[in-house]
């Protein structure tokens, strides 16, 4: 029972230490369009698989917890803590113009525990989306020139509670209720090279909150004596949020010496406190595994995000219906080796594409990653059990086509897994 109130409180400190988890952790002008870029709710293993998850269930001896499909739940036998980092370098580039950025953040900090033989209960915390990004486009109005500038930074975290079960020999069900909250701040000013024109800016902030419903089912059959297909379905609800915010239009003028910005000549909107909704919209993914137990395991995910329905108050800013694919896999050469360190990890690899719900410039803005990983077992005792997970995408966002901005990205995710047996009763201590 100590252990069982140590690890609690651990888990407790660091929830309280998460002020940071709402910030972003972006820099691509491609999160300008509705709440940010969408992270997704997978983890690093399903990460480095491509991001697959419909039919991801328990691979391994170790218990994983796969929340973009609650259903996966019901395969947990054993208390589960996950905790991870990301970190990410972009390189932007433009016509004859590039430059990289470097973001860091704690990732995720999740928990399962099983409930009965056939079901268990999740919750933790993760990052839903992330807006951050600060460009400039120059143009000439008559003979002036003028600078459009533009920024953004925030992001929107989840906090979920989900609970999985078994239905008969092959079927599991589950949903996640979630919580969302985060703060969305941008800026756009138009300014002159002379100094001597009035410019303008227009500063807004918006407070997220509300909540969303996602749930799944998978459907397990043996089809061999040792190889198992596992069918899955995953979709979240077509929820409203709120919205609840400031914005601040002026006009001003920069000084002739400094070119820093004077105080306003005046105030041409200003709005506090507005509030709105915001309408999600439905997304789904189905998807297979297939999998020898211990052993390997690959799979397939097809992805659809109705975007077309989202709402800000009645307003469309212009988004499509997205749509993607996800092929990954692992192998673990073998679990039962004791002389081999290497033959006990697991070893994965994927890809994912995407066309995302963003049109820019007449162009779909696609994104396709390369994904890698590695399952790192660490020494165990009697009733803990440790993995260290690590995965990497390489990949690429937009294009250079219509001036527009191409990104190629290298994220890094690194998470720690425990599995633990909080609650089972020894003779012996």
């Amino acid at each position: 029972m100590t252990k069982i109130l140590r690890n609690i409180l651990i888990f407790g400190g660091l929830l309280s230490g998460l002020s940071g988890f709402s910030q972003s952790t972006t820099s691509s002008p491609y999160s300008g369009f509705g709440l940010g870029l969408i992270n997704g709710s997978q983890l690093p293993e399903s990460r480095s698989m491509g991001g697959i998850s419909a039919g991801l269930r328990k691979p391994s001896l170790y218990n994983n917890i796969n929340l973009a499909n609650p259903a996966s739940y019901s395969s947990i036998r054993i208390t589960t803590f996950d905790i991870g980092v990301y970190a990410g370098n972009t390189g932007l580039s433009k016509g004859n113009v590039s430059e990289n950025s470097f973001d860091a953040a704690l990732n995720h900090l999740v928990f399962a525990m099983p409930v009965t033989k056939t079901s268990a209960l999740s919750f933790g915390l993760v990052p839903y989306s992330s807006k951050g990004y600060n460009f400039t486009d120059k143009e000439t109005v008559g003979e002036q020139p003028v600078s459009y500038v533009y920024s953004a930074n925030g992001g929107v975290s989840k906090a979920y509670l989900g609970y999985g079960f078994k239905l008969g020999k092959h079927l599991s069900l589950g949903a996640n209720a979630s919580y969302l909250f985060g703060k969305l701040s941008e800026t756009k000013a138009s300014e002159y090279d002379d100094l001597t024109y009035l410019n303008s800016g227009t500063q807004k902030s918006n407070s997220i909150s509300g909540f969303t419903f996602d749930y799944g089912l998978q459907y397990e059959t043996p089809i061999s004596s040792k190889v198992s297909l596992i069918l899955g379905y995953s979709g979240t609800s077509d929820s409203k949020i709120n919205s609840k915010g400031d914005k601040l239009t002026t006009r001003y003028y920069k000084d002739i010496t400094t070119g820093v910005n004077n105080v306003a000549v005046d105030t041409s909107e200003f709005i506090q406190n507005g509030k709105t909704k915001i309408q999600l919209p439905m997304m789904h993914t189905v998807g297979f595994a297939l999998q020898r137990a211990n052993k390997w395991m690959v799979g397939a995910d097809v992805n659809l995000g109705q975007w077309e329905n989202y709402r800000e108050g009645s307003n469309n800013p212009g988004l499509q219906n997205s749509t993607g694919i996800a092929v990954g896999g692992q192998i673990t050469p073998d679990i039962t080796a004791v002389g081999n360190y290497f033959k006990l990890v697991d070893y994965r690899l994927g890809f994912k594409y995407d066309k995302t719900y963003i049109n820019w410039n007449g162009e779909d803005i696609k994104q396709m990653a390369l994904t890698l990983g590695l399952g790192l077992p660490l020494p165990a005792n009697r009733s803990t059990f440790y993995k260290v997970n690590f995965g990497a995408e390489l990949g690429q966002r937009g294009t250079l086509s219509n001036n527009l901005v191409r990104e190629r990205f290298v994220n890094l995710f690194l998470s720690f897994t425990m599995n633990d047996q909080w609650f089972q009763k020894y003779k012996f201590d």
